[in-house]
């Protein structure tokens, strides 16, 4: 009996200990930006300096990270202000969210410079376990345990990345030793690859206000110069002279002020191995779409489509190949071979979000293009399901159906007639060239921050997994799965389950009244949407499915009411501004 128990206790610690190291090796972290306390607000911008540059430092195998952008986008949708440093509470909200086991939060002060002395920064940093909120333990050599060490560093303000090179050492060390594989030179080189001005520069970019237009492109535009000087004075390769991170703010900045050329110009410097070519291919591709310069945008966009897999991306392709087959008036197999891939295209969009009402209505018109009209009837009917007021949409259908001989045709062309301002120019249209080459396919160009939080999202999931994904997540992940395949059903049984054990879950209450306004019952969708937003106020398509409830039910008051709220939380959101429309027509 003796040797049983024995054995037992051996195996209970030999899975836990497998247990603890499975969550050590698999750990996300994500850092706040340090807080001044020398009260020199000329200074601030070190507290985002360490933010930047150890989200960067910290990418080593074994160790997920938080990029500093995804860490902006989640404060920006938890509407804590980027300008302001959050309490430790709200930095552990954001941490949560962000999906985090390890918070990394410090302070710093400066000294300025006197006479011969230089300026000098003590950093001091601390590492937090977010599940037990609780300061990290470390393990010393003698294998007894210390709990919350800080840690403690002071040099030249001018060594400022050697500090921060030397600090991601440190967070490394006391995370786990046993598994270090980087010394603290490899870090310190790490952290001096970007020339410090340049990176100063940098920096003070971003936390300049966006309205200060002068400065922050002054900013940018001198930390492009200093990154070049510094690169060619060490003989470096013309492709490692262009810092990447300036140059795509650069590309945005231009973009956001219409300054096409620039725009392009910027993107086009991000080297093709920056983290950030994605990003500014992806808005070159877009540049030229809306120039109609169709081969181009293709040209630029075709590598990202499997880089990427993005429904905005096949989307996005999809519409250019269709459009450039439309176009092409004299070469009949460029124009069908275009067609077959923007079809191609389009159903790899429509498939991957079977919610996304812009790629399944292009996906329809490329049916129509095809000819293939029975199937574009089907393709178009959800359309009108997620908004039973596209007149488009049911210009198509009705089309499509009058093909197939389908009586009901003329109920749907009636309307498009009440939905559609411009029903009478796309009739004559299409009377006099018996196509529908008039109905223009739909590219929304997503903000910025939807798109980087997207990307980002992606490669942290082909990356190592969070440790700290509970069994909410799981269940809510495979009933958002279900939904999206249509199984409805089966996504409610997932729901039931997260209710029960955790009955404040506002994603689950917003997932449900999605379900009930598919199937039509408005007042149940209603009750769970307002659940929804009572439990997590700032779920964004919660406001916008009961607006577009009260909107189909007149009560239009109502209705500018949750889209005042959408407003609030995300004025730039596609969705947002095309639901304003319809509160406006409602209110007529």
């Amino acid at each position: 009996m003796r040797k049983v128990v024995i054995l037992f206790l051996l195996v209970f610690i030999f899975v836990n200990f497998a247990a603890g190291q499975t969550v050590q090796n698999n750990d996300t972290v994500v850092v706040l930006p340090f807080e001044n306390v020398s009260v020199k607000a000329e200074f601030n911008w070190v507290g985002e300096s360490f933010a930047a540059s150890l989200a960067d430092l910290l990418k080593v195998p074994g160790l997920n990270v938080v990029g500093n952008e995804e860490r902006k986008i989640i404060q920006q949708r938890l509407k804590v202000p980027l300008t302001t440093l959050p309490s430790l509470a709200t930095s552990l909200k954001i941490a949560r969210e962000s999906k985090a086991s390890i918070l990394i939060s410090g302070k710093y002060n400066i000294v300025p410079a006197q006479g011969d002395i230089a300026a000098s920064i003590s950093v001091t940093a601390k590492i937090i376990r977010v599940n037990e909120g609780r300061f990290l333990n470390e393990e010393l050599p003698n294998g007894n345990q210390i709990t919350g060490r800080q840690i403690n560093l002071i040099d030249a303000l001018a060594s400022l990345q050697t500090i921060e090179g030397q600090l991601a050492y440190q967070i490394m060390y006391q995370r786990d030793k046993s598994s270090l594989a980087f010394s603290q030179n490899d870090f310190i080189k790490q952290a001096n690859k970007v020339p410090a001005k340049a990176f100063e520069a940098y920096i003070k970019g971003l936390l300049t206000q966006e309205t200060d237009t002068q400065s922050r492109e002054v900013l940018f535009k001198n930390a492009m110069r200093l990154y070049a000087e510094a690169k060619t004075s060490e003989n470096a390769e013309e492709k490692d002279k262009v810092y990447a991170d300036a140059s795509i703010e650069l590309g945005h900045f231009y973009l956001n002020r219409k300054q096409i050329q620039n725009a392009v110009e910027y993107f086009s410097k991000v080297p093709a191995e920056s983290s950030h070519y994605a990003e500014a291919a992806f808005y070159i591709g877009l540049i030229y779409w809306q120039q109609n310069n169709y081969e181009q945008a293709l040209a630029v966009l075709s590598p990202l489509a499997d880089e990427l897999k993005l429904t905005s991306v096949y989307n996005t392709l999809g519409a250019i190949a269709v459009e450039a087959s439309k176009a092409e008036k004299k070469d009949k197999t460029k124009a069908a071979n275009n067609l077959t891939k923007g079809l191609d295209f389009l159903k790899k969009a429509s498939e991957s979000d079977p919610e996304d009402p812009e790629s399944r209505f292009n996906y329809s018109v490329a049916l129509y293009l095809t000819n293939n009209f029975p199937e574009t009837a089907s393709q178009v009917k959800p359309v009108l399901a997620l908004n039973p007021r596209d007149g488009e949409a049911y210009y198509l259908l009705a089309k499509a159906l009058q093909k197939t001989g389908d009586a009901t045709a003329v109920e749907f062309d009636n309307q498009a007639r009440r939905f559609l301002a411009n029903y009478a120019k796309l009739e004559t249209d299409f009377q006099r060239t018996g196509n529908l080459e008039s109905l223009s396919l739909r590219v929304i160009q997503p903000p910025r921050k939807d798109f980087v939080s997207v990307i980002m999202i992606k490669n942290r999931a082909d990356g190592v997994q969070p440790s700290n994904i509970n069994e909410t997540d799981v269940l809510l992940e495979q009933a958002q799965t279900a939904y999206k395949a249509g199984r409805d059903d089966e996504a409610m049984q997932f729901l039931r389950r997260i209710i029960a054990s955790e009955p404040i879950n506002g994603r689950a209450y917003l997932l449900l009244g999605k379900i009930h306004l598919r199937r039509g019952d408005f007042e149940q969708a209603s009750n769970s949407l307002k659940t929804a937003l009572f439990y997590d106020n700032s779920l964004i398509d919660a406001h916008i499915a009961l607006a577009k409830i009260f909107i189909e039910k007149k009560d239009c008051q109502q209705a500018q009411n949750f889209v005042a709220s959408a407003v609030a939380l995300e004025a730039d959101n596609p969705e947002v501004g095309g639901i304003q429309r319809l509160v406006e027509r409602c209110s007529k």
